[in-house]
C-alpha cells in the first residue's frame, strides 16, 4: 500500500527547492483548508539552499529598486519587473524577519543570515511548511502527468521505499486540482511540460568559470585583479577577476558566462577572450602612463619586470605580462615594446578552452518560454491549473543572491494563486 496519506490533493508541487517550498508555504498559510503536497525526487529537500554561499546561504541581494534589480538577470528581467513590484528583496528580508531570522548585507550587497549558516534558512522553511500543514515526500520521482478530462491532473509517481533488508519502489497514482512545477532544469520535468504544449528552451549552464591555458597566467593561481574588463563576442563584463589553477574565475568571469551562456554553448566553450587588466583604461591613456614611467629619470635603471607602472596589477602578474620585453630597464624599453605592453594590458587576447563549474552555485539558462506564463499568477497561459516557479522558467540571474530572489518572488506569486479556491475535479 502507498505510504502517502491520500492520493488526492488540492495542490501538488513538484520540486522541493527554494521556489517549491516558498510557494507551498504561501499557499497553505493563505488557505489552511487546502491539502498541499511537495514531491522531491532526491533524498533531501533544499539542497541548493544548503550549499549556497559556501554553506552560508546567499538569500538575496540588497537591491531594493525593481528597475535596477532586473538588470542583474540575463534572461527574464523584463518579465520580473512587475513581479518584483509585488515581492522584492525587501519583502524577502521582512518574510524571514517575521520568522525571527535576521539577514545582513555585506559590502557587495549580498545578503546572508546573521548566523552565516544555511541551516538557519533550511530549518526556517522546513518549520514554516510543517506548521502550515504542508506534506513533503522524498524519493518521489514523477513519471508522467496527464490533464484530467474535466479538470485537475493525474500523476504517476515512483516512490522509493527503503527499509532494513528491503529496497524497493512503488508506482503510485496521484490526483491534483492544481499543479506547480518548481523543478529547475530537470529534463524529465521539462519533457512533461513540453507535452502540454509549452515551448521549452533547452537548459545550458549559465554560471561557470573559464578553462584557459596560457603562459601569461600559468602558476598565478590565487592572484586577483579588482577591476578587469572582459569581452567575448558581443558580450562584455567588468569586475574582479581571479586567476585559478584551471584559468579564470571571479565576478567578471561569472557575469560574462551568464550573459554569454548561449553563445558559449554554441561555440562548444571555445572562444577568444579579450582582457583589459586595467578596467576602463584605454590604449592611448595606458601608453601615455607607460611613456611617463619610462621618462622618469629615477626609473631609468630599474628593471621593468619588478617595477610595475600600475599599482592595481599584482607584481607577479605584471612580471609575466612583461616577460616578452626581457630583462630590461625602463630606460631601455623601445616605443614599440611600450605600445605592445599597452595593448597587452588593455586588450590581451586569451582563448577559452572549456568551462568549469562555479562550486557554490549551479545555475542554468533555459526552461519554459516566458511568454506562455502569466507573471501575475505564474499560471500557464496554455493549460489551466498548471503553474511554474523558479528556475524551471527561462530565467537566470547573476551570482549574488539574484537567483534565489527570483525563486522567492515567483514562488510567492504562485502560492497566492494556488491558494485560491479550486474546483472539485
Amino acid at each position: 500500500m502507498s505510504n502517502f496519506i491520500t492520493t488526492k490533493w488540492d495542490v501538488i508541487i513538484i520540486g522541493g527547492g527554494a521556489a517549491g517550498f516558498f510557494a507551498a508555504i504561501r499557499c497553505a498559510e493563505l488557505n489552511p483548508n487546502l491539502r498541499v503536497l511537495i514531491l522531491e525526487k532526491a533524498s533531501q529537500t533544499l539542497g541548493k539552499v544548503l550549499i549556497s554561499g559556501g554553506g552560508r546561504c546567499n538569500v538575496t541581494h540588497a537591491c531594493f529598486e525593481p528597475a535596477k534589480l532586473i538588470t542583474h538577470y540575463p534572461r527574464g528581467g523584463n518579465e520580473l519587473r512587475g513581479a518584483f513590484s509585488r515581492f522584492q528583496p525587501k519583502d524577502t528580508v521582512e518574510w524571514f524577519e517575521s520568522r525571527a531570522i535576521k539577514l545582513k548585507a555585506e559590502s557587495d550587497g549580498r545578503m546572508f543570515p546573521v548566523t552565516d549558516d544555511s541551516n538557519t534558512i533550511v530549518n526556517c522553511l522546513h518549520d514554516s511548511a510543517k506548521k502550515a500543514g504542508v506534506r513533503v515526500e522524498l524519493g518521489a520521482s514523477v513519471l508522467s502527468v496527464e490533464k484530467g478530462l474535466k479538470s485537475g491532473f493525474k500523476l504517476e509517481v515512483r516512490k522509493a521505499r527503503v527499509e532494513p533488508g528491503r529496497n524497493e519502489a512503488q508506482v503510485i497514482p496521484l490526483q491534483a486540482k492544481k499543479l506547480l512545477f518548481a523543478t529547475g532544469g530537470d529534463r524529465k520535468s521539462l519533457e512533461i511540460i513540453q507535452s502540454f504544449g509549452h515551448t521549452i528552451s533547452s537548459p545550458v549552464p549559465s554560471l561557470f568559470t573559464f578553462n584557459i591555458k596560457d603562459k601569461r597566467i600559468n602558476g598565478l593561481a590565487g592572484v586577483s585583479v579588482e577591476d578587469a574588463a572582459l569581452k567575448m563576442d558581443s558580450i562584455s563584463a567588468r569586475g574582479p577577476l581571479l586567476i585559478t589553477h584551471w584559468g579564470m574565475s571571479g565576478p567578471a568571469v561569472l557575469r560574462l558566462s551568464a550573459w554569454g551562456a548561449r553563445i558559449l554553448f554554441d561555440k562548444k566553450y571555445a572562444s577568444p577572450l579579450t582582457v583589459n587588466w586595467l578596467g576602463d583604461y584605454r590604449l592611448d591613456t595606458t601608453l601615455e602612463i607607460l611613456q611617463r614611467n619610462k621618462d622618469w629619470h629615477e626609473n631609468a635603471r630599474k628593471k621593468i619586470a619588478t617595477n610595475s607602472a600600475f599599482s592595481q596589477i599584482p607584481i607577479r602578474l605584471w612580471k609575466q605580462l612583461t616577460e616578452f620585453i626581457g630583462d630590461k630597464n625602463w630606460g631601455d624599453v623601445s616605443k614599440a615594446e611600450l605600445r605592445k605592453l599597452a595593448e597587452e594590458l588593455t586588450a590581451g587576447e586569451f582563448k577559452i578552452q572549456g568551462k568549469g563549474q562555479f562550486k557554490e552555485e549551479f545555475v542554468t539558462c533555459g526552461g519554459v518560454n516566458l511568454k506562455e506564463v502569466d507573471f501575475k499568477t505564474m499560471q500557464s497561459r496554455v493549460v489551466d491549473g498548471l503553474f511554474f516557479a523558479g528556475e524551471v522558467l527561462n530565467i537566470d540571474g547573476l551570482t549574488g543572491g539574484f537567483n534565489f530572489q527570483s525563486a522567492w518572488t515567483t514562488g510567492w506569486l504562485a502560492g497566492n494563486a494556488l491558494s485560491a479556491d479550486v474546483l472539485n475535479g
